[in-house]
Protein backbone atom coordinates (compact mmCIF):
# COMPACT_ATOMS: atom_id res chain seq x y z
CA UNK A 1 0.00 0.00 0.00
CA UNK A 2 0.99 3.38 -0.65
CA UNK A 3 2.73 5.77 2.24
CA UNK A 4 1.10 8.44 3.98
CA UNK A 5 2.74 10.73 2.18
CA UNK A 6 1.51 9.65 -1.15
CA UNK A 7 -1.75 9.56 -0.39
CA UNK A 8 -1.39 13.27 0.76
CA UNK A 9 0.15 13.86 -2.35
CA UNK A 10 -2.46 11.91 -4.25
CA UNK A 11 -5.28 14.38 -2.36
CA UNK A 12 -3.49 17.27 -2.63
CA UNK A 13 -3.10 16.74 -6.71
CA UNK A 14 -6.91 16.42 -7.09
CA UNK A 15 -8.18 19.49 -4.44
CA UNK A 16 -7.69 21.86 -6.97
CA UNK A 17 -11.04 20.59 -8.77
CA UNK A 18 -10.54 17.52 -10.18
CA UNK A 19 -11.87 16.02 -6.92
CA UNK A 20 -15.52 17.76 -7.36
CA UNK A 21 -15.99 17.51 -10.87
CA UNK A 22 -15.40 13.28 -10.21
CA UNK A 23 -16.62 12.56 -7.09
CA UNK A 24 -19.96 11.60 -7.90
CA UNK A 25 -19.78 8.42 -5.19
CA UNK A 26 -17.98 9.81 -2.52
CA UNK A 27 -21.16 12.60 -2.68
CA UNK A 28 -23.75 9.69 -2.73
CA UNK A 29 -21.84 8.52 0.05
CA UNK A 30 -21.71 11.73 1.80
CA UNK A 31 -25.31 12.22 1.33
CA UNK A 32 -26.40 8.51 3.11
CA UNK A 33 -24.05 9.38 6.33
CA UNK A 34 -26.11 12.82 6.59
CA UNK A 35 -29.37 11.04 5.81
CA UNK A 36 -28.22 8.42 8.98
CA UNK A 37 -27.46 11.43 11.05
CA UNK A 38 -30.31 13.72 10.37
CA UNK A 39 -32.60 10.16 10.75
CA UNK A 40 -31.30 9.03 13.71
CA UNK A 41 -31.63 12.27 15.64
CA UNK A 42 -35.25 12.57 14.52
CA UNK A 43 -35.85 9.43 16.11
CA UNK A 44 -34.79 10.95 19.48
CA UNK A 45 -31.77 9.90 19.48
CA UNK A 46 -28.76 11.69 20.89
CA UNK A 47 -29.40 15.53 20.55
CA UNK A 48 -27.01 16.83 23.17
CA UNK A 49 -23.93 16.69 20.52
CA UNK A 50 -21.46 19.21 21.42
CA UNK A 51 -18.14 18.30 20.06
CA UNK A 52 -17.95 16.44 15.99
CA UNK A 53 -14.93 15.27 14.71
CA UNK A 54 -14.80 14.62 11.40
CA UNK A 55 -12.22 12.00 9.41
CA UNK A 56 -10.91 12.82 6.30
CA UNK A 57 -13.17 15.75 5.60
CA UNK A 58 -11.93 16.58 1.94
CA UNK A 59 -13.73 19.47 0.48
CA UNK A 60 -16.03 20.10 2.91
CA UNK A 61 -19.12 18.35 0.94
CA UNK A 62 -19.84 16.34 4.65
CA UNK A 63 -18.99 18.99 7.12
CA UNK A 64 -21.47 21.56 5.66
CA UNK A 65 -24.12 19.12 5.98
CA UNK A 66 -22.67 18.53 9.80
CA UNK A 67 -23.04 21.99 10.04
CA UNK A 68 -26.46 22.06 9.15
CA UNK A 69 -27.54 18.72 11.23
CA UNK A 70 -26.02 20.28 14.62
CA UNK A 71 -25.67 24.09 14.43
CA UNK A 72 -23.98 24.17 17.87
CA UNK A 73 -22.01 21.77 17.92
CA UNK A 74 -17.96 22.59 17.70
CA UNK A 75 -16.31 20.29 14.97
CA UNK A 76 -12.93 19.34 14.07
CA UNK A 77 -12.38 18.90 10.34
CA UNK A 78 -9.16 16.59 9.86
CA UNK A 79 -7.66 15.96 6.52
CA UNK A 80 -4.14 14.62 5.49
CA UNK A 81 -3.97 17.32 2.32
CA UNK A 82 -3.78 20.85 3.27
CA UNK A 83 -5.36 21.48 -0.43
CA UNK A 84 -8.47 19.64 0.61
CA UNK A 85 -8.51 21.35 3.94
CA UNK A 86 -8.21 25.14 1.79
CA UNK A 87 -10.97 23.73 -0.14
CA UNK A 88 -13.13 22.79 2.58
CA UNK A 89 -12.49 26.20 4.52
CA UNK A 90 -13.78 27.76 1.30
CA UNK A 91 -16.75 25.84 1.30
CA UNK A 92 -18.06 26.60 5.05
CA UNK A 93 -16.73 30.22 4.39
CA UNK A 94 -20.37 30.33 3.28
CA UNK A 95 -21.91 29.20 6.22
CA UNK A 96 -22.41 31.40 9.30
CA UNK A 97 -22.86 30.56 13.11
CA UNK A 98 -20.50 27.85 13.39
CA UNK A 99 -17.34 26.83 15.77
CA UNK A 100 -14.85 24.88 13.41
CA UNK A 101 -11.38 23.69 13.30
CA UNK A 102 -9.61 22.89 9.96
CA UNK A 103 -6.73 20.36 10.79
CA UNK A 104 -4.21 19.10 8.87
CA UNK A 105 -2.70 15.56 9.73
CA UNK A 106 -2.94 11.89 9.78
CA UNK A 107 -6.05 10.31 11.61
CA UNK A 108 -3.54 6.62 12.11
CA UNK A 109 -0.83 9.58 13.87
CA UNK A 110 -3.03 12.51 14.95
CA UNK A 111 -5.82 10.49 17.40
CA UNK A 112 -3.00 8.69 19.34
CA UNK A 113 -1.75 12.07 20.82
CA UNK A 114 -5.94 13.45 20.60
CA UNK A 115 -7.42 14.12 23.94
CA UNK A 116 -9.34 11.31 25.68
CA UNK A 117 -13.32 11.81 25.74
CA UNK A 118 -12.84 14.94 23.83
CA UNK A 119 -16.03 13.72 21.12
CA UNK A 120 -19.99 13.37 20.97
CA UNK A 121 -19.84 11.81 18.10
CA UNK A 122 -16.96 10.89 14.77
CA UNK A 123 -18.23 10.83 11.62
CA UNK A 124 -15.83 9.81 8.23
CA UNK A 125 -17.00 9.47 4.51
CA UNK A 126 -15.29 7.24 1.94
CA UNK A 127 -11.71 7.20 3.90
CA UNK A 128 -11.64 4.62 6.01
CA UNK A 129 -9.87 2.20 3.04
CA UNK A 130 -6.98 3.93 3.08
CA UNK A 131 -6.42 3.57 6.77
CA UNK A 132 -2.98 1.07 7.25
CA UNK A 133 -4.09 0.05 10.74
CA UNK A 134 -7.64 0.00 11.20
CA UNK A 135 -7.93 -1.75 14.36
CA UNK A 136 -4.90 0.56 16.30
CA UNK A 137 -7.08 3.55 14.57
CA UNK A 138 -10.69 2.13 15.74
CA UNK A 139 -9.39 1.56 19.59
CA UNK A 140 -7.91 4.90 19.51
CA UNK A 141 -11.52 6.23 18.27
CA UNK A 142 -13.03 4.96 20.61
CA UNK A 143 -10.91 5.81 23.27
CA UNK A 144 -11.64 9.50 22.12
CA UNK A 145 -15.65 9.15 22.28
CA UNK A 146 -17.47 10.74 25.42
CA UNK A 147 -19.65 7.39 26.96
CA UNK A 148 -22.34 7.05 24.83
CA UNK A 149 -21.00 8.53 21.90
CA UNK A 150 -21.13 7.29 18.33
CA UNK A 151 -18.50 6.44 15.53
CA UNK A 152 -20.27 6.53 12.29
CA UNK A 153 -18.53 6.16 8.74
CA UNK A 154 -18.89 4.54 4.79
CA UNK A 155 -15.92 3.51 2.75
CA UNK A 156 -16.00 0.89 -0.30
CA UNK A 157 -17.01 -2.74 0.25
CA UNK A 158 -15.13 -6.18 -1.53
CA UNK A 159 -16.91 -6.31 -4.70
CA UNK A 160 -16.58 -2.30 -5.64
CA UNK A 161 -14.37 -2.28 -8.97
CA UNK A 162 -15.38 -6.36 -9.52
CA UNK A 163 -15.37 -5.09 -13.26
CA UNK A 164 -12.18 -3.93 -13.37
CA UNK A 165 -10.67 -6.73 -10.93
CA UNK A 166 -11.96 -9.53 -13.55
CA UNK A 167 -10.77 -8.12 -16.38
CA UNK A 168 -7.22 -7.71 -14.99
CA UNK A 169 -7.55 -11.26 -13.79
CA UNK A 170 -8.41 -12.67 -17.28
CA UNK A 171 -5.26 -11.01 -19.27
CA UNK A 172 -3.06 -12.65 -16.52
CA UNK A 173 -4.50 -16.24 -17.14
CA UNK A 174 -4.57 -15.94 -20.58
CA UNK A 175 -0.68 -15.49 -20.36
CA UNK A 176 -0.54 -18.36 -17.56
CA UNK A 177 0.64 -15.70 -14.53
CA UNK A 178 -0.44 -15.60 -11.35
CA UNK A 179 -3.03 -12.66 -11.31
CA UNK A 180 -2.22 -9.12 -9.63
CA UNK A 181 -4.01 -7.21 -7.28
CA UNK A 182 -4.70 -3.54 -8.80
CA UNK A 183 -6.47 -1.02 -6.69
CA UNK A 184 -6.90 -1.14 -2.89
CA UNK A 185 -8.08 -4.26 -1.24
CA UNK A 186 -11.46 -3.54 0.96
CA UNK A 187 -12.68 -4.99 3.85
CA UNK A 188 -16.22 -6.34 4.05
CA UNK A 189 -19.05 -5.47 6.30
CA UNK A 190 -18.61 -8.57 8.45
CA UNK A 191 -14.98 -7.36 8.64
CA UNK A 192 -15.55 -3.85 9.86
CA UNK A 193 -17.65 -5.62 12.73
CA UNK A 194 -15.40 -7.75 13.95
CA UNK A 195 -12.92 -4.73 13.98
CA UNK A 196 -15.20 -2.54 15.70
CA UNK A 197 -15.71 -5.29 18.37
CA UNK A 198 -12.79 -6.15 18.96
CA UNK A 199 -12.09 -2.31 19.72
CA UNK A 200 -14.81 -1.78 22.26
CA UNK A 201 -17.72 -0.59 20.52
CA UNK A 202 -20.89 -2.09 21.14
CA UNK A 203 -24.41 -1.78 19.30
CA UNK A 204 -22.97 -1.74 15.93
CA UNK A 205 -25.31 -1.80 13.08
CA UNK A 206 -23.75 -2.23 9.59
CA UNK A 207 -25.71 -1.35 5.86
CA UNK A 208 -24.23 -2.02 2.25
CA UNK A 209 -25.54 -0.92 -0.94
CA UNK A 210 -24.52 -1.23 -4.67
CA UNK A 211 -23.88 1.87 -7.15
CA UNK A 212 -23.37 1.60 -10.76
CA UNK A 213 -21.75 4.34 -12.32
CA UNK A 214 -21.30 4.77 -16.32
CA UNK A 215 -17.72 5.83 -18.60
CA UNK A 216 -17.09 6.41 -22.01
CA UNK A 217 -14.06 3.36 -21.86
CA UNK A 218 -12.25 1.80 -19.44
CA UNK A 219 -9.53 4.44 -19.70
CA UNK A 220 -12.02 7.18 -18.76
CA UNK A 221 -13.19 5.37 -15.25
CA UNK A 222 -9.47 5.05 -14.31
CA UNK A 223 -8.92 8.56 -15.42
CA UNK A 224 -11.88 9.59 -12.88
CA UNK A 225 -10.36 7.44 -10.30
CA UNK A 226 -7.02 8.96 -10.17
CA UNK A 227 -9.13 12.48 -10.50
CA UNK A 228 -10.17 11.31 -6.78
CA UNK A 229 -6.86 10.87 -6.05
CA UNK A 230 -7.47 7.31 -5.53
CA UNK A 231 -4.48 5.58 -7.55
CA UNK A 232 -2.78 3.31 -5.54
CA UNK A 233 -2.29 -0.12 -6.59
CA UNK A 234 -0.55 -3.24 -4.78
CA UNK A 235 0.18 -4.59 -7.90
CA UNK A 236 4.02 -5.66 -8.56
CA UNK A 237 5.54 -6.10 -12.45
CA UNK A 238 5.28 -9.04 -14.06
CA UNK A 239 8.43 -10.50 -16.07
CA UNK A 240 7.36 -10.78 -19.60
CA UNK A 241 4.33 -8.35 -19.53
CA UNK A 242 4.79 -5.15 -19.72
CA UNK A 243 2.27 -2.44 -18.24
CA UNK A 244 1.14 -1.18 -22.15
CA UNK A 245 -0.01 -4.29 -22.99
CA UNK A 246 -1.44 -5.48 -19.36
CA UNK A 247 -3.60 -2.27 -20.28
CA UNK A 248 -4.45 -3.19 -23.34
CA UNK A 249 -5.30 -6.37 -22.48
CA UNK A 250 -7.22 -5.09 -19.56
CA UNK A 251 -10.01 -2.94 -21.44
CA UNK A 252 -10.01 -5.34 -24.44
CA UNK A 253 -11.72 -7.66 -21.94
CA UNK A 254 -13.22 -4.81 -20.01
CA UNK A 255 -14.97 -3.77 -23.10
CA UNK A 256 -16.17 -6.98 -24.21
CA UNK A 257 -17.75 -7.97 -21.07
CA UNK A 258 -18.93 -4.98 -19.21
CA UNK A 259 -20.70 -2.84 -22.54
CA UNK A 260 -23.82 -0.71 -21.83
CA UNK A 261 -25.10 1.79 -24.07
CA UNK A 262 -23.13 4.77 -24.23
CA UNK A 263 -19.75 3.22 -22.55
CA UNK A 264 -19.20 0.89 -19.80
CA UNK A 265 -20.20 0.42 -16.36
CA UNK A 266 -18.09 0.09 -12.88
CA UNK A 267 -19.85 -1.15 -9.42
CA UNK A 268 -19.43 0.35 -6.66
CA UNK A 269 -20.36 -1.69 -2.78
CA UNK A 270 -20.90 1.31 -0.59
CA UNK A 271 -20.87 0.11 3.17
CA UNK A 272 -22.29 2.61 6.05
CA UNK A 273 -21.12 1.66 9.83
CA UNK A 274 -21.96 2.24 13.11
CA UNK A 275 -20.46 1.67 16.66
CA UNK A 276 -20.92 2.76 19.99
CA UNK A 277 -19.02 3.67 22.74
CA UNK A 278 -20.88 1.81 26.00
CA UNK A 279 -22.04 3.58 28.77
CA UNK A 280 -23.12 1.65 31.76
CA UNK A 281 -25.02 4.50 33.19
CA UNK A 282 -27.52 4.84 30.36
CA UNK A 283 -30.48 2.54 29.65
CA UNK A 284 -29.73 2.63 25.61
CA UNK A 285 -27.01 4.14 23.80
CA UNK A 286 -27.02 6.14 20.83
CA UNK A 287 -26.31 10.04 19.30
Amino acid sequence: MNSSMEVKRQFNRSSSGSYDRHADVQRIMADQLAAKLGETKGEGGRTSVCDILEIGCGTGNLTSRLVDIWPEAAITALDIAPGMLRAAEQRLDQQAGYEIRFIQGDVEEWSAAAQTASFDLIVSSACFQWLKHPVQTLQQLRRLLRPGGSLVFTTFGPETFGELHESFREVYQSRGQQPQRHGLSFQSKVQWRRMLADSGFAHIEEQSSFHVETYPTPRDFLLAVKAMGASTSEAEAVPGLSKRRLFAGMYEVYEAKFSVPGGIFATYELLLMQGVAPNQDRGSDGF
